[in-house]
């Protein structure tokens, strides 16, 4: 991906930010027929670099998928992961947490769903639940048993910040362990969401996908905007950085995160395992053999034929 456009995707790091800075539907001078043309050529080459990745075992890949109901997360993990093995990748979707969950900390059910060596995993929505979702409607707090916050004032600065900087360390741990962290806001227009919205409910086989709850949330635009923003200020890091990918173009979109995963994956040059000397031995008895036997079976149907 050419750095210019890179540059306009990346929540730089240590600088405080605005969604309101980032353009929704930036499509980088590149036309629709020619993004389709490169996602599904890199739909291809990820599955071959997975393939490699699963084999060689040391490395997992963790895609955290963030933004507002509406702006296309189900439909970009599904396009750009199609030519994976199934084998090879996980995902996750994180909701409202059981009482289960509750009685842990809440990067416990993240924790348990991290993926292993030589994996994709993807998080639909993620740890980043707990300074979003949780910042616009703090009453949540009330109940997550958390020994500070007996009140929505306890909720303060103070607090956001600690919050911040452990997503911060949890991240820097995985990424130091071999889990490369990617993550991708998909920053949809308040508009773009209205129709989509709308689009849902005209289209009878798109009615499952609409839910009270989303127009609900969606009523409280601003305060998530706000918390959005927050979020790139704080949690973007130099090992971490946020993609904000503009979302009001599926098209793009899925071209977009498509190349950045590809990309990654190919930094990291996964092989697969070279074969020790005792092995190979062991690899041309085999093939002798099963040639051998090979050789062999003519012979034996031909008896059979004529018993």
């Amino acid at each position: 991906m050419r750095r210019d456009v890179l540059k306009k995707l990346i929540a730089t790091p240590g600088v405080k930010h605005k969604v309101s800075n980032f353009d929704p539907g930036y499509t980088g001078r590149i036309s629709k027929e020619e993004a389709d043309i490169l996602r599904l050529k890199n739909v291809n080459k990820l599955a071959k670099l997975q393939d490699r990745l699963y084999a060689q075992d040391r490395y997992a890949i963790l895609a955290v998928f963030q933004g507002m109901d509406g702006a296309g997360k189900d439909g970009t993990i599904k396009h750009v992961m199609s030519g994976i093995n199934p084998h090879g990748c996980q995902v996750f979707s994180f909701k409202q947490p059981s009482n289960e969950e509750l009685d842990h900390d809440y990067l416990w059910r993240i924790s348990k769903c991290l993926p292993e060596r030589g994996r994709i995993g993807i998080f639909n929505r993620s740890h980043y639940e707990d300074v979003l979702v949780s910042k616009v409607h703090p009453e949540i707090l009330l109940g997550n048993k958390l020994p500070d916050i007996h009140t929505i004032q306890d909720a303060d600065k103070k607090f956001w910040k600690k919050r911040y900087r452990q997503i911060n360390n949890f991240e820097q741990y995985l990424i130091e362990n071999g889990i490369i962290v990617m993550k991708f806001f998909l920053n949809v227009s308040q508009e773009e969401q209205r129709r989509r919205f709308i689009n849902r409910l005209e289209e009878e086989d798109k009615n499952w996908k609409f839910s009270s709850s989303d127009f609900e949330e969606s009523q409280h635009w601003d305060l998530y905007m706000k918390a959005y923003s927050d979020m790139l200020t704080n949690t973007s890091t130099e090992i971490a950085p946020w993609y904000v990918i503009p979302a009001d173009n599926k098209w793009y979109m899925r071209y977009v995160v498509a190349q950045l995963i590809c990309d990654k994956v190919a930094t990291l040059k996964p092989q697969y395992p070279k074969v020790t000397p005792l092995q190979q031995q062991q690899i041309n008895t085999y093939k002798r053999l099963l040639l051998d036997e090979n050789e062999e079976a003519p012979a034996d149907i031909l008896e059979e034929k004529e018993a």
